[in-house]
Order: C-alpha cells, then sequence, then structure tokens
C-alpha cells in the first residue's frame, strides 16, 4: 500500500511527465510542420513585469503565519475543505481556487493575487456597490466554484484574507502590477471559432481536461488534477472565465499546464478560438438579473443582455470585439 508521501510523488511525476508530452509533441509537430511556430509574446516581453511573489520562507511566524498557510492551503486545495466531500461543508463544485489562481495565486498571467489586497474596498460595477475583499472572495464561491459564500467571520475567511493580503504586501494602494490578471490579446477581426476551437481542444486539451469536459480526478476522489472546464462540476456562466476575452488570455498564457506567457504553446487565434468552445458548452446558470445595473458598464464581452448598444448577444459572445469597443468612444 502506498505511502501517502508516495501517493504525492507519483502525482507530481505525473503532472511533470504530462507537461514533457506536450512540449515532446509539439516538437515532433514541428519537425513534420516546419511553419508550427514558435510562440513568443513581443508586447507583454516589452511590458515592465517586476512583480515576484514573496517566498514562503517570508511567512511569519506565531498566529498570524499560522493563518498565511491555512489560507494558502485553503486556495490551493479548496474541494479538501469544501467539495463534494469537503471536511467543513459541502458547498462547492469540487474545483480548488488555484485552478484559476494558479500557483495559489503565484503566477504571472496567472490570475495571481499581487495587486488584489490593495484594489479592496472599491467600488464594484458588477453588483453596483462596495466590494470588500471578502466579498470578492465570496464571488469566487458563488461563481467559479458555482456554491454557497461563506462566512465573512470565519477562521477560513480570514485565513483567505491573511494569504492574499500577504502575497501583495508591496503592492500600493490601487495599483495592480503588470501580469497580474490574464493576459490582453488583441482582438480578432472575425468572430472567434468554435468549430475551430472544437477540434484544437480534442487535439491538445482534452488529454487533461477530458473528452467532456470533464476533468480528471486525482485518485482520492477529492481534489481535480486537471479541473472541469464545462458540465454541473465547472464554473457557473457567472464566473470571470466565461467572459471570452478573459478566458482566450488565461489559455494563451498558461495552458496546456507548464507554458508561460512569453513561451506560449496555442498561438493568439488559437488561443480565442479553444476559449469559444470552452465557453460555449453547457455549465450551471447563474441568475445574473441583477449585475451589471447599469448596463453602460458592462464589458464587451458580457455574453448576456440588455446591452447598451445594438450589437447582438452572439456577437458580444464571440467578437469581432473591435466594433464595440470603437463604438464606446
Amino acid at each position: 500500500m502506498l505511502t501517502r508521501n508516495k501517493t504525492t510523488a507519483l502525482l507530481v511525476l505525473l503532472v511533470i511527465l504530462t507537461a514533457a508530452f506536450y512540449f515532446f509533441d509539439r516538437k515532433s509537430r514541428k519537425a513534420a510542420n516546419p511553419e508550427l511556430p514558435t510562440i513568443t509574446s513581443p508586447v507583454e516581453k516589452t511590458m515592465d513585469i517586476t512583480w515576484k511573489a514573496p517566498a514562503e520562507s517570508e511567512i511569519p511566524e506565531g498566529e498570524k503565519g499560522e493563518l498565511i498557510r491555512y489560507g494558502k492551503d485553503l486556495i490551493a486545495h479548496t474541494a479538501k475543505y469544501y467539495g463534494k466531500k469537503g471536511s467543513i461543508a459541502p458547498i462547492t463544485n469540487g474545483m480548488n481556487c488555484q485552478n484559476c489562481h494558479l500557483e495559489a495565486g503565484r503566477k504571472i498571467f496567472g490570475y495571481n493575487f499581487s495587486g488584489t489586497a490593495s484594489n479592496f474596498p472599491r467600488q464594484d460595477d458588477r453588483s453596483g456597490g462596495t466590494k470588500t475583499l471578502m466579498g470578492r472572495v465570496n464571488d469566487c464561491f458563488e461563481r467559479s466554484l458555482n456554491g454557497r459564500a461563506i462566512d465573512s467571520t470565519s477562521r477560513e475567511m480570514r485565513a483567505f484574507v491573511a494569504y492574499i493580503e500577504w502575497i501583495g504586501q508591496y503592492a500600493r494602494k490601487n495599483e495592480k502590477p503588470a501580469g497580474s490578471a490574464a493576459q490582453t490579446l488583441a482582438f480578432l477581426s472575425r468572430p472567434a471559432d468554435t468549430v475551430v476551437g472544437r477540434k484544437i481542444y480534442i487535439q491538445d486539451c482534452a488529454k487533461c481536461h477530458g473528452a467532456n469536459g470533464e476533468g480528471q480526478l486525482q485518485p482520492d476522489q477529492v481534489e481535480f488534477l486537471y479541473p472541469p472546464l464545462w458540465g454541473e462540476h465547472s464554473y457557473n456562466t457567472g464566473a470571470g472565465l466565461g467572459r471570452l476575452i478573459r478566458m482566450a488570455g488565461f489559455i494563451r498564457g498558461n495552458m496546456p499546464l507548464g507554458v508561460s506567457y512569453d513561451h506560449a504553446y496555442l498561438t493568439d487565434e488559437q488561443a480565442w478560438d479553444v476559449a469559444a468552445f470552452v465557453n460555449a458548452q453547457h455549465r450551471p446558470q447563474k441568475d445574473l438579473r441583477h449585475d451589471w445595473p447599469d448596463i453602460t458598464k458592462k464589458p464587451i464581452d458580457l455574453p448576456f443582455g440588455p446591452y447598451a448598444d445594438s450589437f447582438t448577444t452572439t456577437q458580444h459572445q464571440l467578437g469581432p470585439f473591435g466594433p464595440i469597443k470603437d463604438s464606446r468612444k
């Protein structure tokens, strides 16, 4: 019978081998097709990306340090505490926070926490009110984790906040360090193509995320080794990654596992198309009637109306986004 340490080591080895497989697979594909580009991002390479997450050795001792470490574990292993078999409460879809906030919120262009705490509280256009950092955490619970909000006075909420504040301790008030969100890709001059995206998904994504977007559970059946991208265990229609601009940039800079923003695997066009395919699939529905009470402030890629312009829902969902953006100038 495998010990817990050996099981963990085997899972880490599996992740490394999977990443290696993608790179060797791309190398063989490039040999067969010399026109297949080695993708870099000249736009982002010119940015002043200087932020680095603090080292874990910098976590202070004592009660504060314990809370920070607990917060990191909650973000890295959310399902262990709040998933279907969660030790605290079974109130989420089983995904972990770090499925979106990669490397527990430490990766450049992986929705890291470099500027999160410094930007709260703030006016929130989506709700039409003031949003606190605790409210932002619960947004993720209710949208990306398709679950219920947790008690804002709980030790767990205090741990989430302590860790996020610690990660972003060097950011100035209202500062968003370069690389804190996902990449911003140049708009396509055409709608994103879900048919092409499906082909890319089958070739490059299904190996990890499943033919039906169902993801892959770890052997303990508690957490996902690779998260589901649609279906009942995935993020709902109110999640941030449900917006095409965000999803395309996230995929471009982080997928498949092991790539980075300046050495990507997919082209920008491929990222747009596969993101469109993924977000077009069925997922849990959230009541969004109260989102964006001032519709003039709605982002241009929200796939639900009403809108303050004459463009169709389909164009808001798939683009092209240039004409929509130009109309708002």
